[in-house]
């Protein structure tokens, strides 16, 4: 951005990347951010939010500094305050796309599931999803920053986390409901007791050396 004011510096989002967006003439501004990337098993999942008038819910920060009970209550202040899409992308998508291009072909579903398209969007991380309906600004460690990206990395972590439970009582024993997919000791045991069940990654290691062998 280039910007005196060090944004990556703030302890807390605010409204400075939305404010620069609208006097460069765009109204309606979409925050993008994703949960997931990092599990052994599960979907991406890619949340975009458009806020409406008023100010940020306090407390608001990036969804990683956040308890899942804090996160829970801010999604529904969210809810309430904003217009917000979501969309996944599951372990079949990301082996064909890999990670970074199921994240990006995420992103870009939940745009166009909003129901009235955004005039600019805000991007957590380096890359602009291609196919957009309007200009993308890319912007790393966005999810500290920006209110709207922000917003969208909670809203895509609480709806990850609760399609954990699903696939744990769909695939029992791999403790998914706890781990969340994440490639922690006790799941690895599991997956090399029982191998790997319809929501793991295929193309993850160790899941793809399991596979291999």
């Amino acid at each position: 951005m280039g910007r005196s004011d060090s944004p990556l510096m703030r302890n807390r989002p605010d409204f400075s990347f939305e404010n620069a967006a609208r006097q460069a003439g765009a109204r309606r501004i979409v925050g993008v951010d994703e949960a997931g990337r990092g599990p052994l098993a599960g979907p991406v999942v890619a949340a975009a939010v458009v806020w409406r008038d008023g100010g940020m819910p306090a407390g608001l920060n990036d969804s990683k500094k956040l308890s899942a009970a804090r996160r829970e209550a801010l999604f529904g202040e969210i809810a309430a305050a904003c217009a917000f899409a979501v969309a996944v992308a599951p372990p079949a998508i990301i082996d064909r796309l890999n990670i970074r291009g199921a994240t990006l072909w995420a992103m870009r579903q939940a745009v166009l599931a909003l129901g009235d398209l955004p005039e600019h969007a805000l991007i957590d991380g380096r890359d602009v999803p291609p196919g957009l309906p309007c200009p993308g600004e890319a912007i790393v460690g966005g999810d500290r920053i920006s209110v709207s990206i922000a917003a969208a990395s909670i809203v895509a972590k609480v709806m990850r986390d609760r399609m954990c439970p699903v696939m744990d009582r769909d695939a029992p024993g791999f403790g998914f409901a706890g781990h969340k997919g994440y490639g922690t000791a006790a799941h690895l045991t599991a997956l090399g007791a029982a191998g790997p069940s319809p929501h793991h990654r295929r193309s993850f290691a160790p899941v793809r050396d399991m596979l291999g062998r």
